[in-house]
């Protein structure tokens, strides 16, 4: 082993070595994560009652496909407001 492989080893073995940037890190993973969570239930559960109301009434299959794309965008969106406040937390 080399002396760039054993200090390698050694930050490894020491979180401290990182700074606070491992655990902002960590933050940023975790919050965007869990941020991802309600917006998926919320698009399977959109999609769920998408299906019931075509197969009840299949000839507002236009209306309500125009609804389902609309409330999926801003489920969606959700998303992307998790991912860039975890990116404002990390840089700030």
């Amino acid at each position: 082993m080399d002396l760039t492989t054993i200090t390698t080893l050694a930050q490894v073995a020491d979180p401290a070595a990182y700074g606070e940037n491992a655990g902002r890190a960590i933050a940023l993973g975790i919050g965007a994560g869990l941020g991802t969570i309600g917006p998926g239930i919320g698009v399977g559960f959109i999609f769920g009652k998408v299906i019931e109301s075509v197969t009840r009434q299949p000839e507002m299959k236009d209306e309500i496909t125009s609804i389902q794309w609309l409330g999926f965008a801003l489920t969606e969106a959700i998303v992307f407001y998790a991912f860039i406040f975890g990116l404002i937390a990390f840089f700030l």
